[in-house]
C-alpha cells in the first residue's frame, strides 16, 4: 500500500463551514474561530467568499473580516471569487490565495453560478489573466464530480475534460468535489484513475461531504492513489446552499484522526482542533458532527 508521508488539510470551515448557518454569527467569532485554527497548526484556511450577500448572507462581512484578519505569514488564507468583482474586492483587502468554482453539471451550474458551464470557465478565464502577473494561487472547485442533486451521475469524461483546461488556464490545483456527498470508494477510484490520465496528482485535491457516511472512505481511496490535498471542515460543519440535501463537509478532526492512524503528517494538533471546533458548536448551539472530537470530548480511557 502506497501512502504519502505528509497530508496538506484545507480547512474550509470559515467559509464552506458557515454559508449555510441560517443566523448571522459576528465577524468577531469568525476569526476567533480561525485564529484557533490557525494556533492547531492549520496552514491553509479558506477565510471567506466575496459573494453577493443577496445570495450567500452568511459572507457579508467578507470585507470587514478580511481588513481585520491578523495574518501569519505562515499560513494561505484562501478567499472565494466567483468573478472579476469579486477578485477586486478580495485584492483590495489583503487576500492573494484564491478559490474559483465550477463544475461538470449544467444544472448545477445555472443554480450555484447563474451561469453555464462554459461561462463559468470564461470567468476563471479572466480571474487568471488579472492575477497572472502576480503568480497569485488559484485553488479551482469542480463540483458535483461523483454525482449532481439535479442531473444524478456526471460524466468522467467531462470531470477530465475540465479539470485539464482548469490547470491550463494556470489554476495550480483543481478540487474534485463531492458536493452532496453521494460517492462512494468505488466511484472515487474510478474518477481518479480517469483524472489521472491526463493531470498530475500533485496538481489535485478532494472535497467530500459525508451524507451518506462516506466522506472518510472515499478520502482514504484518495490517499492510497496518491492524492495528498484533502478539504476539510472542523466540526464537519457545512452544507450545500445549492444542494438540497447535502450533509457537511467531512470533519477535519476526523481526517486528522484517520492520517495519525496510517502514519501520516499533518502538521496539526488533533486536541486543539478538537477545541476550535467545540467552541463553534457551542456558539451555533449545534452537537459536532465528528466522531473523533465527540469521543475525544466524553475520552473516559
Amino acid at each position: 500500500m502506497s501512502l504519502p508521508n505528509k497530508v496538506t488539510i484545507v480547512e474550509v470551515g470559515p467559509r464552506d463551514g458557515l454559508q449555510n448557518e441560517p443566523e448571522a454569527i459576528p465577524t468577531e467569532e469568525k476569526l476567533a474561530l480561525i485564529k484557533s485554527l490557525s494556533d492547531a497548526g492549520l496552514s491553509r484556511i479558506e477565510v471567506t467568499s466575496f459573494v453577493s450577500p443577496k445570495w450567500v448572507p452568511q459572507m457579508a462581512d467578507h470585507k470587514t473580516l478580511c481588513k481585520q484578519l491578523q495574518q501569519n505569514k505562515n499560513i494561505a488564507y484562501y478567499a472565494l471569487v466567483p468573478n472579476e468583482q469579486g477578485l477586486d474586492d478580495a485584492l483590495a483587502c489583503g487576500i492573494s490565495h484564491l478559490s474559483v468554482v465550477t463544475t461538470c453539471s449544467e444544472t448545477f451550474a445555472q443554480k450555484n453560478t447563474n451561469c453555464s458551464i462554459h461561462d463559468s470557465l470564461n470567468r476563471i478565464h479572466h480571474i487568471r489573466k488579472k492575477t497572472q502577473a502576480d503568480n497569485l494561487p488559484i485553488r479551482a472547485y469542480l463540483s458535483c464530480c461523483l454525482g449532481c442533486p439535479y442531473e444524478g451521475d456526471t460524466s468522467l469524461e467531462t470531470i477530465t475534460n475540465i479539470a485539464t483546461r482548469l490547470i491550463e488556464m494556470g489554476c495550480h490545483q483543481v478540487v474534485l468535489s463531492d458536493t452532496i456527498g453521494t460517492g462512494t470508494p468505488l466511484r472515487m477510484q474510478q474518477l481518479l484513475e480517469r483524472v489521472l490520465e491526463k493531470t498530475p496528482v500533485s496538481k489535485l485535491a478532494v472535497h467530500c461531504h459525508d451524507t451518506y457516511g462516506q466522506a472518510l472512505v472515499n478520502i482514504y481511496t484518495s490517499l492510497q492513489m496518491g492524492i495528498s490535498t484533502i478539504d476539510a471542515a472542523v466540526a464537519g460543519l457545512g452544507g450545500c446552499p445549492y444542494a438540497p440535501g447535502a450533509g457537511g463537509n467531512v470533519a477535519t478532526e476526523d481526517v486528522v484522526y484517520l492520517c495519525e492512524g496510517l502514519g501520516i503528517d499533518t502538521g496539526i494538533n488533533l486536541q486543539h482542533l478538537t477545541l476550535a471546533g467545540q467552541r463553534m458548536t457551542d456558539f451555533l448551539n449545534i452537537a459536532p458532527r465528528s466522531k473523533a472530537a465527540i469521543a475525544l470530548r466524553n475520552k473516559a480511557y
